[in-house]
Protein backbone atom coordinates (compact mmCIF):
# COMPACT_ATOMS: atom_id res chain seq x y z
CA UNK A 1 0.00 0.00 0.00
CA UNK A 2 1.55 3.39 -1.00
CA UNK A 3 0.38 7.01 -0.46
CA UNK A 4 -3.02 7.64 0.72
CA UNK A 5 -4.90 8.88 -2.11
CA UNK A 6 -8.59 10.70 -3.14
CA UNK A 7 -9.98 10.19 -6.40
CA UNK A 8 -13.15 11.05 -8.41
CA UNK A 9 -14.89 9.04 -10.82
CA UNK A 10 -13.25 10.71 -13.66
CA UNK A 11 -9.80 9.90 -13.01
CA UNK A 12 -11.25 6.06 -12.53
CA UNK A 13 -12.97 6.49 -15.51
CA UNK A 14 -10.06 7.15 -17.65
CA UNK A 15 -8.13 4.34 -16.39
CA UNK A 16 -7.70 0.86 -18.47
CA UNK A 17 -8.90 -2.55 -16.85
CA UNK A 18 -4.84 -3.17 -16.20
CA UNK A 19 -4.03 0.47 -14.90
CA UNK A 20 -6.79 0.55 -12.64
CA UNK A 21 -5.56 -3.05 -10.84
CA UNK A 22 -1.82 -1.03 -10.63
CA UNK A 23 -3.45 2.30 -8.59
CA UNK A 24 -5.24 -0.22 -6.80
CA UNK A 25 -1.83 -2.22 -5.65
CA UNK A 26 0.29 1.13 -5.31
CA UNK A 27 -2.09 3.56 -3.49
CA UNK A 28 -4.08 3.09 -0.62
CA UNK A 29 -6.96 4.88 -2.22
CA UNK A 30 -9.86 6.59 0.08
CA UNK A 31 -13.35 5.71 -1.67
CA UNK A 32 -15.49 8.30 -0.96
CA UNK A 33 -19.32 8.60 -0.94
CA UNK A 34 -19.31 10.87 -3.90
CA UNK A 35 -17.67 8.24 -6.05
CA UNK A 36 -20.66 6.27 -5.68
CA UNK A 37 -22.61 8.63 -6.23
CA UNK A 38 -21.42 10.00 -9.25
CA UNK A 39 -21.17 6.65 -10.27
CA UNK A 40 -24.71 6.01 -9.96
CA UNK A 41 -26.07 8.85 -11.47
CA UNK A 42 -24.89 7.49 -14.80
CA UNK A 43 -27.62 4.89 -14.76
CA UNK A 44 -30.04 7.78 -15.33
CA UNK A 45 -27.63 8.97 -18.11
CA UNK A 46 -27.45 7.71 -21.87
CA UNK A 47 -23.95 5.44 -21.98
CA UNK A 48 -21.07 6.21 -24.20
CA UNK A 49 -20.34 4.25 -27.62
CA UNK A 50 -23.60 3.03 -28.08
CA UNK A 51 -23.44 1.11 -24.76
CA UNK A 52 -26.46 0.79 -22.16
CA UNK A 53 -25.83 2.92 -18.85
CA UNK A 54 -25.92 -0.66 -17.13
CA UNK A 55 -23.11 -1.38 -19.15
CA UNK A 56 -21.01 1.70 -18.25
CA UNK A 57 -22.06 1.37 -14.92
CA UNK A 58 -20.54 -1.98 -14.62
CA UNK A 59 -17.10 -0.76 -16.74
CA UNK A 60 -16.50 1.84 -13.76
CA UNK A 61 -17.43 -1.28 -11.03
CA UNK A 62 -14.68 -3.44 -12.81
CA UNK A 63 -11.76 -0.92 -12.14
CA UNK A 64 -13.35 -0.27 -8.93
CA UNK A 65 -10.30 -0.49 -6.52
CA UNK A 66 -10.95 -3.56 -4.39
CA UNK A 67 -7.17 -4.71 -2.56
CA UNK A 68 -6.17 -1.40 -0.45
CA UNK A 69 -8.83 0.92 -0.68
CA UNK A 70 -10.84 2.49 2.70
CA UNK A 71 -14.47 3.54 2.34
CA UNK A 72 -14.86 6.55 3.90
CA UNK A 73 -17.80 8.34 6.12
CA UNK A 74 -19.76 10.44 4.57
CA UNK A 75 -18.79 13.95 4.78
CA UNK A 76 -21.85 15.24 6.48
CA UNK A 77 -21.65 12.50 8.95
CA UNK A 78 -18.37 13.87 10.27
CA UNK A 79 -19.47 17.17 9.56
CA UNK A 80 -22.46 16.83 12.83
CA UNK A 81 -19.81 14.27 14.74
CA UNK A 82 -17.51 17.23 14.60
CA UNK A 83 -20.37 19.93 15.90
CA UNK A 84 -21.15 17.11 18.31
CA UNK A 85 -17.40 17.29 20.16
CA UNK A 86 -15.80 14.21 18.34
CA UNK A 87 -12.42 14.92 16.84
CA UNK A 88 -12.50 14.22 13.45
CA UNK A 89 -8.33 13.98 12.58
CA UNK A 90 -7.14 16.33 9.12
CA UNK A 91 -3.66 14.40 9.20
CA UNK A 92 -4.49 11.97 5.91
CA UNK A 93 -5.71 9.12 7.37
CA UNK A 94 -9.20 8.05 6.54
CA UNK A 95 -12.15 7.89 8.89
CA UNK A 96 -13.85 4.41 7.90
CA UNK A 97 -17.66 4.29 7.03
CA UNK A 98 -19.00 1.21 8.80
CA UNK A 99 -16.97 0.50 11.23
CA UNK A 100 -17.65 0.05 14.97
CA UNK A 101 -15.67 -0.02 17.87
CA UNK A 102 -14.84 -2.71 19.77
CA UNK A 103 -12.36 -3.83 23.00
CA UNK A 104 -9.78 -6.54 22.12
CA UNK A 105 -7.82 -7.52 24.72
CA UNK A 106 -8.30 -4.42 26.78
CA UNK A 107 -7.43 -2.38 23.61
CA UNK A 108 -9.64 -0.84 21.50
CA UNK A 109 -9.83 -1.71 18.21
CA UNK A 110 -12.03 -1.20 14.71
CA UNK A 111 -13.74 -3.75 12.28
CA UNK A 112 -15.24 -2.31 9.02
CA UNK A 113 -18.00 -5.12 7.44
CA UNK A 114 -18.26 -4.84 4.04
CA UNK A 115 -19.45 -1.18 2.87
CA UNK A 116 -23.08 -0.77 1.30
CA UNK A 117 -20.75 0.33 -1.18
CA UNK A 118 -18.09 -1.70 -1.84
CA UNK A 119 -21.33 -4.84 -2.21
CA UNK A 120 -23.04 -2.05 -4.47
CA UNK A 121 -19.98 -2.49 -6.71
CA UNK A 122 -19.78 -6.21 -6.83
CA UNK A 123 -23.18 -6.94 -7.78
CA UNK A 124 -22.67 -3.95 -10.13
CA UNK A 125 -19.41 -5.84 -12.03
CA UNK A 126 -21.86 -8.83 -12.48
CA UNK A 127 -24.71 -6.27 -14.35
CA UNK A 128 -27.03 -7.07 -11.04
CA UNK A 129 -28.67 -3.61 -10.36
CA UNK A 130 -31.62 -3.10 -7.74
CA UNK A 131 -34.61 -1.06 -8.57
CA UNK A 132 -33.94 1.44 -5.69
CA UNK A 133 -30.89 2.30 -7.07
CA UNK A 134 -32.62 3.07 -10.44
CA UNK A 135 -34.66 5.53 -8.67
CA UNK A 136 -32.29 6.69 -6.32
CA UNK A 137 -30.16 7.85 -9.48
CA UNK A 138 -32.98 9.83 -11.08
CA UNK A 139 -33.41 11.76 -7.58
CA UNK A 140 -29.73 12.47 -7.63
CA UNK A 141 -29.46 13.78 -11.29
CA UNK A 142 -32.74 16.21 -10.28
CA UNK A 143 -31.12 17.22 -7.15
CA UNK A 144 -28.27 18.42 -9.43
CA UNK A 145 -30.08 20.87 -11.06
CA UNK A 146 -31.82 22.13 -8.34
CA UNK A 147 -29.10 23.88 -6.38
CA UNK A 148 -31.40 26.85 -5.55
CA UNK A 149 -28.99 29.88 -4.91
CA UNK A 150 -31.44 32.41 -4.38
CA UNK A 151 -30.85 33.34 -1.22
CA UNK A 152 -27.28 33.41 -1.16
CA UNK A 153 -27.24 37.57 -0.91
CA UNK A 154 -29.23 37.40 2.40
CA UNK A 155 -27.07 34.77 4.01
CA UNK A 156 -23.80 36.67 2.90
CA UNK A 157 -25.20 40.07 4.70
CA UNK A 158 -26.00 38.08 7.72
CA UNK A 159 -21.87 36.66 8.37
CA UNK A 160 -20.66 40.33 6.55
CA UNK A 161 -19.63 39.36 3.18
CA UNK A 162 -18.70 41.82 0.77
CA UNK A 163 -17.35 40.42 -2.43
CA UNK A 164 -16.98 43.56 -4.46
CA UNK A 165 -12.99 43.24 -4.37
CA UNK A 166 -12.90 39.33 -4.99
CA UNK A 167 -10.97 38.85 -8.51
CA UNK A 168 -9.96 35.51 -8.17
CA UNK A 169 -9.78 32.20 -6.60
CA UNK A 170 -7.39 32.44 -4.37
CA UNK A 171 -9.09 35.98 -3.77
CA UNK A 172 -12.37 34.01 -3.00
CA UNK A 173 -10.63 31.18 -0.85
CA UNK A 174 -8.86 34.35 1.50
CA UNK A 175 -12.28 35.88 2.12
CA UNK A 176 -13.96 32.95 3.38
CA UNK A 177 -10.90 31.86 5.52
CA UNK A 178 -11.19 35.35 7.45
CA UNK A 179 -14.94 35.35 7.63
CA UNK A 180 -14.58 31.65 9.38
CA UNK A 181 -11.30 33.68 11.97
CA UNK A 182 -13.26 36.92 12.58
CA UNK A 183 -15.00 37.10 15.63
CA UNK A 184 -17.84 38.97 14.79
CA UNK A 185 -21.42 37.28 14.38
CA UNK A 186 -20.06 33.25 15.15
CA UNK A 187 -23.33 32.52 15.55
CA UNK A 188 -24.32 33.73 11.97
CA UNK A 189 -21.45 32.11 10.51
CA UNK A 190 -22.61 28.63 12.42
CA UNK A 191 -26.38 29.01 11.28
CA UNK A 192 -24.96 29.46 8.01
CA UNK A 193 -22.60 26.15 8.30
CA UNK A 194 -26.20 24.50 9.00
CA UNK A 195 -27.76 25.71 6.21
CA UNK A 196 -24.97 25.03 3.92
CA UNK A 197 -23.85 21.91 5.40
CA UNK A 198 -27.11 19.58 5.39
CA UNK A 199 -27.09 19.81 9.40
CA UNK A 200 -30.68 17.79 10.31
CA UNK A 201 -32.92 20.75 11.57
CA UNK A 202 -33.49 17.81 14.91
CA UNK A 203 -29.50 18.06 15.06
CA UNK A 204 -29.25 21.96 15.16
CA UNK A 205 -30.59 22.50 19.05
CA UNK A 206 -27.84 20.56 20.37
CA UNK A 207 -25.31 21.26 18.80
CA UNK A 208 -26.61 25.08 19.30
CA UNK A 209 -26.57 24.48 23.32
CA UNK A 210 -23.11 22.65 23.42
CA UNK A 211 -21.72 25.78 21.60
CA UNK A 212 -23.09 28.30 24.09
CA UNK A 213 -21.74 26.49 27.25
CA UNK A 214 -18.18 26.63 25.58
CA UNK A 215 -18.82 30.70 25.46
CA UNK A 216 -19.25 31.05 21.76
CA UNK A 217 -16.11 30.34 19.97
CA UNK A 218 -15.58 30.99 16.73
CA UNK A 219 -16.66 27.74 14.73
CA UNK A 220 -12.61 27.06 13.57
CA UNK A 221 -12.25 26.56 17.74
CA UNK A 222 -14.75 24.93 18.05
CA UNK A 223 -15.38 22.37 15.60
CA UNK A 224 -12.50 22.17 12.72
CA UNK A 225 -13.45 19.79 10.64
CA UNK A 226 -16.56 21.88 10.47
CA UNK A 227 -15.27 24.65 10.23
CA UNK A 228 -13.23 23.36 7.08
CA UNK A 229 -16.40 21.99 5.21
CA UNK A 230 -17.90 25.49 6.12
CA UNK A 231 -14.56 26.90 4.31
CA UNK A 232 -15.16 24.98 1.32
CA UNK A 233 -18.86 25.92 0.80
CA UNK A 234 -18.45 29.76 1.44
CA UNK A 235 -15.24 29.92 -1.01
CA UNK A 236 -17.82 27.90 -3.51
CA UNK A 237 -20.90 30.38 -2.85
CA UNK A 238 -18.67 33.69 -3.34
CA UNK A 239 -16.89 31.76 -6.71
CA UNK A 240 -20.56 31.49 -7.81
CA UNK A 241 -21.47 34.73 -6.85
CA UNK A 242 -18.49 36.49 -8.31
CA UNK A 243 -19.01 34.70 -11.37
CA UNK A 244 -15.44 32.67 -10.83
CA UNK A 245 -17.25 29.50 -11.25
CA UNK A 246 -20.35 28.60 -12.90
CA UNK A 247 -23.13 27.56 -11.79
CA UNK A 248 -23.81 25.62 -15.20
CA UNK A 249 -22.85 22.39 -15.61
CA UNK A 250 -25.17 21.82 -11.92
CA UNK A 251 -22.42 19.07 -11.72
CA UNK A 252 -19.80 21.62 -10.10
CA UNK A 253 -22.21 21.20 -7.05
CA UNK A 254 -20.72 17.77 -6.37
CA UNK A 255 -17.39 18.16 -7.79
CA UNK A 256 -16.62 20.55 -5.46
CA UNK A 257 -17.90 18.48 -2.59
CA UNK A 258 -15.36 16.19 -3.18
CA UNK A 259 -12.73 19.06 -1.66
CA UNK A 260 -14.42 17.71 1.57
CA UNK A 261 -12.71 15.05 1.73
CA UNK A 262 -9.24 16.58 1.23
CA UNK A 263 -7.89 16.13 4.83
CA UNK A 264 -8.38 12.47 4.60
CA UNK A 265 -5.45 11.80 2.41
CA UNK A 266 -1.72 12.74 1.06
CA UNK A 267 -2.62 12.90 -2.79
CA UNK A 268 -5.62 14.28 -4.50
CA UNK A 269 -6.26 12.56 -8.35
CA UNK A 270 -8.94 13.53 -10.95
CA UNK A 271 -8.76 14.57 -14.27
CA UNK A 272 -11.73 17.29 -13.58
CA UNK A 273 -10.59 20.52 -15.19
CA UNK A 274 -12.88 22.50 -11.89
CA UNK A 275 -10.46 20.22 -9.11
CA UNK A 276 -7.52 21.19 -10.82
CA UNK A 277 -8.44 24.85 -10.69
CA UNK A 278 -9.67 24.82 -6.64
CA UNK A 279 -8.40 21.61 -5.18
CA UNK A 280 -4.69 23.12 -4.41
CA UNK A 281 -6.34 25.86 -2.56
CA UNK A 282 -7.34 23.89 0.48
CA UNK A 283 -4.51 21.62 0.57
CA UNK A 284 -1.85 20.80 3.61
CA UNK A 285 1.67 21.74 2.71
CA UNK A 286 2.26 18.05 3.03
CA UNK A 287 -0.81 17.39 0.30
CA UNK A 288 -0.90 17.71 -3.53
CA UNK A 289 -2.81 17.56 -6.23
CA UNK A 290 -1.96 15.04 -9.26
CA UNK A 291 -3.84 15.50 -12.55
CA UNK A 292 -5.48 12.44 -13.64
CA UNK A 293 -3.77 12.02 -17.20
CA UNK A 294 0.06 12.58 -15.71
CA UNK A 295 -0.58 9.59 -13.29
CA UNK A 296 -2.80 7.74 -15.77
CA UNK A 297 0.35 7.74 -18.02
CA UNK A 298 2.98 6.44 -15.44
CA UNK A 299 0.27 3.60 -14.54
CA UNK A 300 0.47 2.38 -17.89
CA UNK A 301 4.48 2.50 -17.82
CA UNK A 302 4.82 0.25 -14.83
CA UNK A 303 1.37 -2.17 -16.44
CA UNK A 304 4.40 -2.20 -19.67
CA UNK A 305 6.79 -2.73 -17.09
CA UNK A 306 5.69 -5.70 -15.33
CA UNK A 307 4.37 -7.48 -18.05
CA UNK A 308 7.46 -8.33 -19.86
CA UNK A 309 8.13 -10.31 -16.66
CA UNK A 310 7.37 -14.50 -16.83
CA UNK A 311 3.75 -15.90 -15.80
CA UNK A 312 5.59 -17.98 -13.22
CA UNK A 313 6.19 -14.63 -11.46
CA UNK A 314 2.95 -12.89 -12.05
CA UNK A 315 1.30 -16.27 -10.69
CA UNK A 316 2.63 -15.02 -7.38
CA UNK A 317 1.09 -12.13 -6.79
CA UNK A 318 1.07 -8.36 -7.04
CA UNK A 319 2.51 -8.59 -3.35
CA UNK A 320 5.25 -10.90 -4.75
CA UNK A 321 5.85 -9.70 -8.19
CA UNK A 322 5.81 -6.05 -7.15
CA UNK A 323 5.52 -5.04 -3.30
CA UNK A 324 7.43 -1.27 -4.49
CA UNK A 325 7.53 0.97 -7.79
CA UNK A 326 9.72 -0.41 -10.24
CA UNK A 327 13.25 1.07 -8.60
CA UNK A 328 14.98 0.89 -12.28
CA UNK A 329 13.25 3.08 -14.17
CA UNK A 330 11.47 6.63 -13.14
CA UNK A 331 7.73 7.13 -12.86
CA UNK A 332 5.47 9.76 -11.36
CA UNK A 333 4.52 6.64 -8.71
CA UNK A 334 8.05 6.19 -7.75
CA UNK A 335 8.11 9.79 -7.19
CA UNK A 336 4.69 10.07 -5.33
CA UNK A 337 6.17 7.17 -2.99
CA UNK A 338 9.22 9.32 -2.57
CA UNK A 339 7.58 12.65 -1.60
CA UNK A 340 5.10 10.91 0.84
CA UNK A 341 6.52 7.15 2.07
CA UNK A 342 10.71 8.35 2.20
CA UNK A 343 11.92 5.24 3.49
CA UNK A 344 10.17 2.87 1.14
CA UNK A 345 13.46 2.50 -0.89
CA UNK A 346 15.73 1.64 2.00
CA UNK A 347 12.96 -0.54 4.40
CA UNK A 348 13.11 -4.32 4.78
CA UNK A 349 12.37 -6.36 1.82
CA UNK A 350 9.68 -8.24 1.55
CA UNK A 351 9.88 -11.99 2.64
CA UNK A 352 10.68 -14.37 -0.58
CA UNK A 353 8.29 -17.08 0.49
CA UNK A 354 3.88 -17.35 -0.65
CA UNK A 355 2.31 -18.76 2.20
CA UNK A 356 -0.15 -21.41 0.87
CA UNK A 357 -2.46 -20.32 3.88
CA UNK A 358 -3.43 -17.86 5.66
CA UNK A 359 -1.80 -18.20 9.27
CA UNK A 360 -4.12 -19.41 12.24
CA UNK A 361 -3.39 -17.09 14.49
CA UNK A 362 -4.58 -14.30 12.11
CA UNK A 363 -7.98 -15.57 11.50
CA UNK A 364 -8.22 -16.08 14.76
CA UNK A 365 -7.88 -12.63 16.29
CA UNK A 366 -9.65 -11.84 13.27
CA UNK A 367 -12.63 -13.41 14.53
CA UNK A 368 -12.29 -12.26 17.67
CA UNK A 369 -12.45 -8.64 16.91
CA UNK A 370 -15.29 -9.43 14.83
CA UNK A 371 -17.60 -10.91 17.41
CA UNK A 372 -16.56 -8.53 20.46
CA UNK A 373 -18.89 -6.36 21.55
CA UNK A 374 -19.18 -3.26 20.44
CA UNK A 375 -18.38 -0.25 22.76
CA UNK A 376 -19.53 3.37 22.94
CA UNK A 377 -16.59 6.09 23.06
CA UNK A 378 -16.77 9.44 25.23
CA UNK A 379 -16.21 12.28 22.81
CA UNK A 380 -14.33 13.91 25.46
CA UNK A 381 -11.71 11.38 26.19
CA UNK A 382 -11.33 9.26 23.15
CA UNK A 383 -8.45 9.93 20.31
CA UNK A 384 -8.57 7.82 17.37
CA UNK A 385 -5.00 7.55 17.74
CA UNK A 386 -6.06 5.11 20.74
CA UNK A 387 -7.09 2.45 18.42
CA UNK A 388 -4.68 -0.34 18.03
CA UNK A 389 -5.66 -2.56 15.52
CA UNK A 390 -8.16 -1.81 12.38
CA UNK A 391 -9.60 -4.76 10.49
CA UNK A 392 -11.60 -4.28 7.06
CA UNK A 393 -13.57 -7.24 5.99
CA UNK A 394 -13.86 -7.47 1.91
CA UNK A 395 -14.46 -9.34 -1.27
CA UNK A 396 -11.41 -9.75 -3.69
CA UNK A 397 -11.21 -11.11 -6.88
CA UNK A 398 -8.09 -13.13 -7.37
CA UNK A 399 -7.13 -11.82 -11.58
CA UNK A 400 -8.72 -8.88 -12.25
CA UNK A 401 -7.67 -7.88 -15.85
CA UNK A 402 -4.56 -9.90 -16.78
CA UNK A 403 -3.15 -9.70 -13.16
CA UNK A 404 -3.42 -12.33 -10.33
CA UNK A 405 -3.95 -9.60 -7.22
CA UNK A 406 -3.26 -12.57 -4.82
CA UNK A 407 -1.19 -15.62 -5.60
CA UNK A 408 -2.98 -17.72 -8.17
CA UNK A 409 -2.32 -21.15 -5.84
CA UNK A 410 -3.20 -19.67 -2.41
CA UNK A 411 -6.28 -20.76 -0.52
Amino acid sequence: MGPITLFDKSFIQSLSLDESVWFDHFFLTNVCPLFYVETLADLDKSGLKGRSPEEEVRIIADKFPEMNSGPCAHHVDLCIANLQGFDVPMTGQIPLAHARLVMHEGRPSAFSEESPVAQAFSRWQAGNYLEVEHLFARAWRDALVDLDLDNRRDLFEAIGIDTETCRTLEDARNLAASVISSDEAPLNCLNYGFTGLGVPATEQAKILSRWESLGNPKIQDFARYAAFMLSVELFFDIALETGLISPNPPANRIDIAYLFYLPFCMVFTSSDRLHRRTAPLFLRHNQEFIWGPDLKVSLSEINLFFSLYPDSEKEKGLNRLAPFPPTSVDTLVSELWDRHLPSWRDGPKPDPTVPKQVPTDIISKVDQIQQAQPIKPDPDTFRTEDIESITIKRVVRRRKGTWYQIPKDIT
